[in-house]
């Protein structure tokens, strides 16, 4: 089936805290759900799709070091939770019947694949969907950063940034009802304003890829599949 919109293979960078529903911390069964729903969505109309998730609802790398642990032990716990995340999104997709593999950047041939460019490839060519876990497989990047990484290693079309707010604000608009929404900037702006949409590797990643970033917002139903389509609410940053 082909893409009914301007991409053909998009990622989408979730975080962990996205997963946490009204909790303040773990997994919400009911938000799991939705998620997969809006994913699911989006597969049916075509479009190869790829995730990265954070893990920030269960272990954040930079909190752990700043509790008296090593930094990049710290930061290896973060990309094993994001390991758990993948494999309980998996597993709420798969009861819908997404076809979902999880590749995991640190080998754990038990629970999931390894991940592999070509093989993660061959996978979203298949139509299933395929999870990034684990990040880069390196301590001191973020999942920022991998998703960015991802997309270009996977030839996506755009990466999907599902925020809080619906798009890129001048200021945080829950404290500041002044801030300013945009409906498009340049890699440069934000980086050069410090909008703290993605961080600094994340945004030069994409610019040296040409990979469009849109941010959007979890919360409205459809949003994601509208985005994928190029429509709805949502920042896109890129050089145009």
């Amino acid at each position: 089936m082909a893409a009914d919109g301007p991409y053909r293979r998009v990622l989408l960078k979730l975080s962990g805290e996205a997963l946490m529903g009204s909790r303040e911390f773990g997994l919400e069964a009911d938000t799991l759900k939705r998620l997969a729903e809006e994913i699911r969505g989006v597969v049916d109309s075509g479009v190869q799709l790829g995730l990265v998730v954070g893990g920030g609802n269960i272990f954040r790398g930079v909190g752990g070091a700043s509790h008296g642990i090593e930094r990049a032990q710290a930061d290896f716990m973060g990309m094993l939770a994001t390991v758990m995340n993948a494999i309980a999104l998996q597993g709420v997709l798969e009861r819908m019947g997404v076809p979902t593999r999880v590749l995991s950047a640190i080998a754990m041939q038990q629970v999931c694949e390894p991940y592999i460019r070509r093989r993660a490839i061959h996978h979203m060519e298949k139509g299933n969907v395929v999870i990034c876990a684990a990040g880069t497989g390196n301590p001191f990047f973020t999942t920022d950063t991998a998703a960015a990484l991802r997309a270009a290693e996977l030839g996506c079309d755009a990466l999907l940034k599902g925020t809080q707010v619906d798009g890129v604000y001048s200021a945080d608009p829950k404290k500041d009802p002044a801030a300013t929404r945009f409906d498009k900037l340049t890699y440069h702006e934000v980086l050069s304003r410090d909008l703290q949409v993605m961080d600094a590797s994340a945004i030069a990643l994409s610019r040296e890829n040409g990979i469009p970033i849109l941010v959007f917002s979890l919360h409205k139903p459809g949003a994601l599949r509208d985005v994928v389509r190029g429509k709805g609410m949502f920042t896109i940053i890129s050089d145009d």
